[in-house]
């Protein structure tokens, strides 16, 4: 696609807000032009009966699986796409596309044994025991890295399904070693292991309407496209694990202690977490493993994928939360050495989580909700992986406590993006992460009022990324395998810019129906980016074409320049600045260090209908809660915390006189090419402020240079762009007016001379403006 198509590219008119036109896809009675899904719309089913064995000794997983596969497309299918994720760590099947790779100035045993490894068959990846129909007869199939081919005994027409068996194995990687999202972690100071289960199951590509199969390889960086189905899953693991599922148990009877199954049954109504399985307990169990076998026996309907975790180590506590009136059982999993932050934090993490995305999307569809303590961060239907390990005495830094907490909102939040609003995250990495890291944000700011912000939302946290050359940069639409800054890609520029749509475009009430619309139209489906844009614009009558075009295809930055502002009397006066006087952009600091204002937050705590749990729940306030408010004092290092002032409207201009009023005509030029709306601050000489938002369209006649005029009551005594860093500005040193001289006299009534072009500025003749222009004012 291209990133900058502009309808007349020798014109400085109108370019940036044409209609996006042919760069978005045609609608079809599939996918409407209102963003909606199609009076034809369909999408596959895959369905899940998978029996697995954990082996323990030897770190293998063997499973059998029986797979119902449902083709409702209107297309006749000849063969089957399957993901083979743990193909990843193998040196045989993977995809093997690589980076550049230079050789270092000194040869080392470590270069030698990774250069040598991948020269082998190291035996990780799966081994395919058996695939066959549902009678037993051998289907034959094709590994290509990591993506098989199943071929069927005969065509699947639409309407049809299809029944086949698989049979497997495969070595579980050391995740400290070899990496990736699912695997086993070893803690050497007790001897036990940890499993996460992810990507463990050979499972189907998407077959869409929009690309047919989605069978590009995995590489580790784009994750993946799924499609729904529902899974009964057993496994047998050791009979003194626990462990935490997609999914409800249907056999904790079997599995659980007298003593468990009453706390269960506890905390099915208890308003604080209930340890199910105890601290006492886990500890217990480290150190007597046990030689027998246990079957765990999940169910989950209507999900993309499924995950579980594994292990003797886990302390696992529960609690329910309720959204419209349905119970979610909260709950988390975690070894001792994150006890101290998980059992006070992690699962009223969850449940705020849960809540608060239900309020921005959709209610939450599922049973359970759960956050797993393994070193990592990742998602799945209803049970995700995250980080948050004290010291070893139990204490832990401010900076964890914030990134645990961020972790697991994030990670409990791509519940609904991707698992529920199920993007394709192998071709649209911003579609799940930056949509997910954007009410991420929203629901840190409703967690707790002085939240730090990570840069997940307000546009300042974006400069420097988009301060960076343009050769350095690649626009948000673009395909995960192809972008070298990932982080700032696909999760911050896009959070940022529907954070921008929400605060400073579109407004909250507008922005907050449409964003609902989108997440209603597209559970349970598989939106594309166009259907996103458009419901957008549906709902909320909108035109935001120029906005896609410039933040999510294009990676021009937005640089303003408040070039002259003029002033003039109705009574005949008129003075004029020079550049050379600007002043300095103000300095504010809020919480942890960070020195930049957050209107979000200016407007959550002019919301009285907010209320944020660490200020109701005693149990939520630590030590850094305390000294936050300035209630409790630290010895060593000392925080300045400044809340902007608060911004006094101005008295409404009166247009039925112009005596005793005060003019001024500002020229602002857009330097970085992005256009974005003029945001104009006012101070006036007795100290109050008044704020101008002008709507981006004001660049459309012209979009390198605009002129505006203002009448105000009162005087003015310096002018800023942007004040609260709502645009993403890269250079806010061209930003501010200072103190505007004393005027000189002028004669008011050539401003009612019927020969003076509109574009004059009251009290300016054209030749005066002329030669003005000529002097550099």
């Amino acid at each position: 696609m291209s990133q900058n198509i502009q309808n007349n590219p020798g014109s400085n008119h109108g370019n940036r807000f044409e209609q996006l036109g042919t760069i978005l896809p045609t609608p079809n009675e599939y996918r409407t032009a209102s963003g909606a899904p199609g009076p034809k719309y369909w999408q596959q089913r895959a369905d899940y009966d998978i029996k697995c064995e954990l082996d323990e000794e030897k770190n293998t997983l063997t499973g059998s699986e029986t797979v119902t596969y449902f083709n409702n497309s209107p297309n006749t299918l000849t063969y089957l796409w399957l993901q083979l994720d743990e193909n990843q760590h193998s040196t045989v099947n993977n995809a093997n596309y690589q980076n550049s790779d230079n050789m270092p100035s000194q040869l080392n045993e470590a270069l030698i044994d990774r250069l040598e490894a991948a020269r082998k068959d190291n035996g990780y990846g799966f081994n395919i025991r058996s695939l066959s129909d549902i009678t037993g007869k051998s289907l034959k199939y094709t590994i290509n890295k990591t993506m098989m081919r199943v071929e069927l005994p005969a065509p699947l027409k639409a309407g049809q399904q299809f029944v086949f068996k698989l049979n497997w194995d495969y070595k579980i990687a050391d995740r400290s070693t070899y990496g990736g999202r699912g695997g086993f972690e070893f803690f050497p100071g007790d001897g036990n292991t940890l499993y996460t289960m992810a990507q463990w199951y050979p499972r189907l590509c998407v077959y869409s309407d929009f690309q047919g199969w989605q069978n590009h390889q995995f590489t580790g960086r784009g994750e993946f496209a799924l499609t729904f189905g529902n899974f009964k899953v057993q496994m047998t693991v050791p009979a003194d694990h626990v462990i935490g599922s997609t999914g409800e148990c249907l056999n904790y009877t079997q599995n659980l202690s007298a003593a468990q199954k009453a706390r269960w049954a506890q905390a099915q109504t208890s308003k604080e977490p209930v340890e199910i399985v105890t601290l006492a307990e886990a500890k217990a169990a480290e150190g007597n493993k046990s030689k027998a076998k246990k079957t765990w026996i999940y169910k989950a309907d209507n999900v993309r994928d499924f995950a579980w975790t594994s292990s003797r180590k886990f302390v696992w506590d529960a609690m329910p939360a309720f959204v419209e009136g349905r119970k979610v059982m909260c709950m988390s999993f975690y070894p001792k050495e994150s006890y101290g932050l998980y059992r006070k934090f992690s699962t009223k993490a969850v449940a705020h989580t849960i809540k608060t995305y239900s309020h921005f999307t959709i209610p939450y569809p599922y049973p359970v909700a759960q956050s797993v303590e393994a070193s990592n961060g990742m998602e799945y239907p209803m049970i995700c992986f995250n980080y948050g390990r004290t010291e070893k005495d139990g204490s832990y830094s401010e900076a964890t406590k914030y990134g645990m907490l961020g972790v697991i909102i994030h990670e409990v939040g791509h519940n609904f993006f991707p698992m529920i609003i199920n993007s394709d995250e192998r071709q649209w990495s911003w579609m799940d992460e930056g949509l997910n890291s954007f009410v991420e944000y929203l629901t840190e700011e409703m967690w707790d009022s002085k939240f730090p912000v990570r840069g997940k939302g307000p546009a300042w946290a974006i400069v420097d990324y988009m301060k960076l050359p343009k050769d350095q940069l690649e626009p948000i639409m673009s395909n995960s395998e192809n972008i070298a800054r990932f982080g700032p890609n696909a999760y911050t520029k896009p959070a940022t810019g529907l954070n921008i749509l929400r605060e400073t475009i579109m407004g909250r009430d507008l922005f907050d129906y449409s964003f609902k619309e989108y997440a209603r139209r597209w559970a349970f489906k598989h939106p594309e980016p166009a259907d996103l844009f458009r419901t957008l614009e549906d709902a909320s009558g909108e035109d935001l074409d120029w906005f896609w075009r410039g933040w999510f295809y294009g990676t021009e930055p937005c640089d303003m320049s408040l070039d002259s502002v003029k002033y003039f009397k109705a009574d005949g006066s008129l003075a004029v600045r020079g550049t050379e006087d600007r002043t300095e952009s103000r300095k504010l600091d809020p919480p942890m260090g960070s020195t930049n204002p957050d209107i979000s937050k200016e407007r959550n705590l002019a919301d009285k209908s907010i209320t944020y749990p660490v200020d109701k729940d005693p149990e939520l306030q630590d030590f850094y809660y305390r000294y936050a408010r300035g209630k409790e004092a630290y010895d060593t290092t000392t925080y300045k915390v400044q809340v902007p002032s608060q911004i006094t409207a101005a008295d409404a201009a009166s247009l039925e006189r112009a005596a005793g009023k005060h003019f001024y005509e500002v020229a602002i030029s857009n330097k970085g090419g992005l256009v974005m709306p003029v945001i104009i601050e006012w101070t006036y000489k007795d100290g109050t402020k008044e704020i101008d938002r002008i709507p981006a369209q004001v660049w459309r006649m012209n979009e390198k240079n605009i002129v505006k005029a203002f009448m105000k009551d009162k005087e003015v005594a310096s002018v800023q762009l942007d004040p609260y860093r709502e645009t993403a500005d890269i250079d806010e040193s061209n930003n501010n007016w200072g103190k505007i001289a004393a005027p000189s006299r002028f004669a008011l009534y050539k401003a009612k001379n019927a020969n003076v072009p509109r574009a004059a500025a009251p009290g300016i003749n054209p030749m005066q403006k002329a030669e003005e222009k000529k002097k550099g004012f």
